[in-house]
């Protein structure tokens, strides 16, 4: 296929290929289904969600590769419910494993969404909850609800208590299983497939490929159809930059970035322990911002009132470790700050993947300590792009200019470059900015 400027470069099993823009309403699916689509508000399909609901609608095993925002949810939810809509209830058709109760929680509300209009039954499996949602889970278990929506320790524990029927299952998907072996669900993953139909159709999706996704994929998918989207990076409406800052200036920079935001702003700040989230949320309330912070810790119903005023904007700042960098769906956040710099490079792009998605535009800021320059170098290398220096405000102090002497590391540019891109290495020096 011929390449045309307003056409989306997608790499595929046979190299790149060059998508236009798709209507939902061209498909042939279950009339109801469309018209669900299109009271949620989309019309045109993502990408993935052009390339993948075909293969998914022909019954082939998929594994499928896209960051964050990019609409992986949708893109196997609607080819299975409309081959869902055309078959009798009562028996568990699909499972859907998940890492983290938000993100089955996101999905189960997407469910929602699209059945509105056909009979299709579906349960959350997930932990955290009382005594009275476990009697909720096993019912819809033994009845035999369409699709199971679950976490991989809550289901097995359903499992062993002999009830759960997986005879009748017909579609077994992984999401964000990337994020599941990163978490150590593998052996729990392998176990529940133990109690599934051999003839069955799978799908992974995934949002980064490591070598472990391509062992999982070996053992569990047969034949798959191979679909990967540009992977870690940033979506383009996405506008980095990076203070560079000492321990101490921290607090005060925070507070410059948060009394620039317009009031019904939406802002995500980024911790990397539950201790971290905790000081920074009593520093930021000792100077009258209204925020909350997030954390594993929360009970759900504690979770869930948290992230009702976050969407209604009743609550404009969420102070969270990782718990929020996947599996939460809420649109138009307008600012991401990593008060810690991840770890993880990967980490970085799921940080900042919340904000600018569906094409929507945000900004992502980060403060870099000295401690932390190697780790901003790796996300550089990654992402292949210099993120700019934002200077500190003069009553801040001194800013820490740091110097990288790395002869690879990426120019500054929105897109990026062809070709793999190298680990950055070599020392970095830090001395004072003179002013």
């Amino acid at each position: 296929m011929s390449k045309d400027p307003s056409q989306t470069p997608i790499m595929g099993s046979l190299g790149i290929v060059y998508l236009r823009a798709v209507k939902f309403e061209e498909l042939n699916l279950n009339s109801q289904l469309v018209e669900a689509i299109s009271y949620m508000g989309f019309t045109e399909m993502t990408p993935i969600q052009e390339k993948s609901i075909p293969v998914v609608l022909a019954g082939k095993d998929l594994i499928a590769c896209a960051q964050t925002g990019t609409g992986k949810t949708i893109a196997y939810l609607l080819p299975i419910l409309n081959k869902l809509a055309e078959q009798e209830a009562g028996s568990i058709k699909t499972l859907i494993l998940v890492p983290t109760r938000e993100l089955a929680i996101q999905i189960e509300q997407q469910i929602q969404g699209l059945a509105y209009f056909v009979s299709v039954g579906s349960q959350l499996i997930y932990g955290g909850g009382e005594a009275k949602e476990w009697d909720v889970q096993k019912a819809a278990l033994k009845r035999g609800v369409e699709m199971v929506v679950a976490t991989p320790g809550k289901l097995i524990s359903h499992l062993k208590m002999g009830y759960v029927n997986f005879s009748k299952l017909e579609f077994l998907i992984l999401d964000e299983a990337d994020r599941m072996l990163d978490m150590g669900f593998y052996e729990d993953i392998m176990m529940i497939i133990s109690h599934l139909p051999v003839k069955r159709q799978n799908l992974l999706f995934s949002a980064t490929m490591p070598p472990a996704i391509n062992k999982m994929a070996r053992t569990i998918l047969k034949n798959p159809e191979e679909i990967v989207l540009s992977l870690s990076k940033p979506a383009e409406g996405v506008s980095q930059s990076v203070y560079f800052v000492h321990d101490n200036q921290k607090s005060g920079t925070i507070s410059h970035i948060l009394s620039g935001m317009p009031k019904d702003s939406l802002t995500i700040i980024f911790c990397s322990t539950k201790r971290a989230v905790t000081r920074l949320v009593s520093d930021l309330k000792s100077k009258h911002f209204n925020v909350h912070g997030f954390s594993s810790d929360f009970e759900q119903a504690k979770r869930e009132e948290v992230l009702l005023s976050f969407r209604s904007r009743r609550l404009p700042i969420l102070v969270a470790t990782d718990v929020m960098s996947r599996g939460i769906d809420i649109k138009e956040i307008d600012l991401v700050v990593n008060y810690d710099v991840p770890n993880d490079a990967e980490d970085y792009v799921h940080r900042v993947g919340r904000t600018a998605r569906a094409s929507a535009q945000g900004r992502a800021i980060t403060l870099v300590n000295p401690l932390d320059a190697n780790k901003i170098a790796r996300i550089e290398s990654l992402i292949q792009y210099k993120i700019p220096v934002a200077p500190l405000p003069p009553e801040l102090g001194t800013s820490l200019e740091i110097r990288f002497d790395l002869p690879d590391r990426p120019q500054n540019r929105r897109r990026p470059s062809s070709g793999k891109s190298r680990q950055s290495g070599g020392r970095k020096n830090f001395r004072p900015n003179k002013k």
